[in-house]
């Protein structure tokens, strides 16, 4: 690539951080679901592809463990305009529903069941949209990343993964457990999406969640009956360092649950709410920045392959700060991504 300089500044037209290759030249393809129909706070998870996209123009293309990172292949799909418009649509009708919820009027159950019925037929379509793509690109070589958009796009990308390596292993760097059944009625609730996979892949090797600082009655119970879900909660994690336990130790208690195959699945809101005060459902406590990096790095570290991610709950809000945030973590998983690719293939 003697034309590309990675000194110098993004041209308009190039693509995510700046790079010049198209889909068809890329080893991982980033897939952009500008997707927020289920969210129950704060709104935007939608906006966040294009934000990112925007945001990621200004990273810097080096990592001192990888310096010439920038020559592997990345490219990012277009966002779908008939995604974005539908989800414009059913979170309209939503909002609607939800509404209905909180007044406890149940006013006219007709009209409830009706409305969950389209919210739930709309979000299956995305899902199946999600999957058919990641399957395409699957079977054409490339390591597909996904960036939400909020935390209920990913099912069909896990979904497509999943036939290919069935007992993949997921970790979830995350605020919330989202191990909810059906949240606020949604079968395909943001805050369900762990649950969701849990129950839809019944070979899952393991499902760790790290910087958990929000769970419910119903999801505790639920991690306590099976065996493969470990939890790793932001206050076990401070009060083990408190009690003399390094970083790199809770690290390797971390990854130890996880086989060969895994899959990461990154909610922003996992980080300090400093890192990302617009995401839809921020919560104090977290990961700092460099905490989430290593934690990224310790998957290739430990000899696991890193088969696919996402990215999700960036929300932009007034300014570029959670966008920025968001595109340095994606550059992170980018390049573990590549670092996986090329151990693979030597």
């Amino acid at each position: 690539m003697p034309s590309f300089d990675p000194n110098a500044p993004a041209s308009s037209s190039s693509g995510i951080f700046g790079l010049p290759y198209s889909e068809a030249e890329a080893d991982l393809v980033l897939l952009p679901v500008p997707w927020a129909v289920t969210v129950s706070y704060g709104s935007g998870a939608d906006k966040g592809p294009q934000a990112i996209f925007d945001a990621s123009m200004q990273v810097d293309l080096y990592e001192s463990s990888f310096p010439n990172v920038w020559e592997c292949k990345t490219a990012m799909l277009p966002i779908s305009k008939s995604i974005k418009k539908d989800s414009k649509h059913l979170r309209a009708l939503a909002e609607t529903y939800i509404d209905g919820l909180i007044r406890g009027t149940g006013s006219d159950k007709k009209e409830q069941a009706f409305l969950l019925k389209n919210i739930d037929a709309g979000c299956q379509a995305m899902n199946q949209w999600v999957e058919k793509k990641t399957l395409s690109l699957l079977k054409k070589g490339k390591t597909v990343g996904l960036i939400g958009g909020d935390h209920s796009t990913p099912l069909g990308a896990v979904r497509a993964l999943s036939m290919q390596f069935p007992q993949m292993s997921i970790l979830q760097i995350d605020a919330h457990c989202d191990l909810r059944l059906a949240y606020e009625g949604f079968t395909y609730s943001h805050a369900s999406i762990s649950r969701n996979i849990h129950q839809e892949l019944p070979n899952l090797k393991a499902l760790v969640q790290v910087g958990i600082r929000d769970l419910c009655d119903e999801e505790a119970k639920y991690a306590e009956q099976h065996d493969n879900i470990h939890l790793f909660t932001d206050r076990w994690m401070q009060e083990s360092m408190a009690n003399g336990q390094t970083w790199n130790q809770t690290l390797n208690n971390i990854i130890e649950p996880l086989g060969q195959d895994v899959y990461l699945s990154f909610d922003i809101d996992g980080l300090e709410p400093s890192l990302c005060p617009n995401t839809g459902t921020p919560v104090p406590g977290g990961l700092s920045f460099y905490q989430a990096v290593s934690l990224i790095q310790s998957i290739h570290r430990s000899g696991r392959k890193l088969i696919g991610f996402d990215l999700v709950e960036v929300v932009p809000g007034a300014s570029e700060w959670d966008a920025n945030v968001g595109a340095r973590i994606l550059f992170h998983l980018c390049t573990e991504s590549h670092r996986s690719k090329l151990s693979e293939n030597q």
